[in-house]
């Protein structure tokens, strides 16, 4: 099974550090990458959080109060309020699916909307 489409890769981002863009055009609804994650039991979120990972963990659990690092690009991809890309989490599998909302042109950065739906526009936790 891929995991990865071979046309994402990692480079300097405009909006924030690293990001994940494509070299391709990516149609809507395409899954971009399937990502595993490593799973951080409820007792260690509080030691995360005082980490340079806080901003890199995703939370988990039917709670939330469980996290979980996504290996490939999935903890790379960067927050934007008008996101290309959507994740789905898949608590059952501990995968996390990185999916395209809209089609994506060669060149785009690839972001999603770090509040986990799409169309939230709340606050998220740093200045954008």
């Amino acid at each position: 099974m891929k995991h990865r489409m071979p046309s994402i890769h990692v480079a300097p981002s405009p909006l924030h550090g690293l990001g994940v863009f494509t070299t391709s055009n990516i149609p809507v609804k395409s899954v971009i990458e399937i990502c595993p994650i490593i799973f951080l039991p409820e007792q260690d979120i509080p030691t995360l959080q005082n980490t340079v990972l806080n901003d890199y963990y995703f939370e988990w659990g039917k709670d939330a109060k469980t996290g979980a690092i996504a290996l490939g690009y999935g903890s790379i991809y960067n927050h934007s309020f008008q996101p290309n890309a959507c994740y789905d989490i898949d608590m059952d599998n501990n995968r996390l699916y990185i999916l395209a909302y809209r089609n994506i042109t060669p060149g785009e950065e690839i972001t999603i909307n770090y509040n986990g739906d799409p169309v939230d526009q709340h606050p998220v936790w740093f200045k954008t």
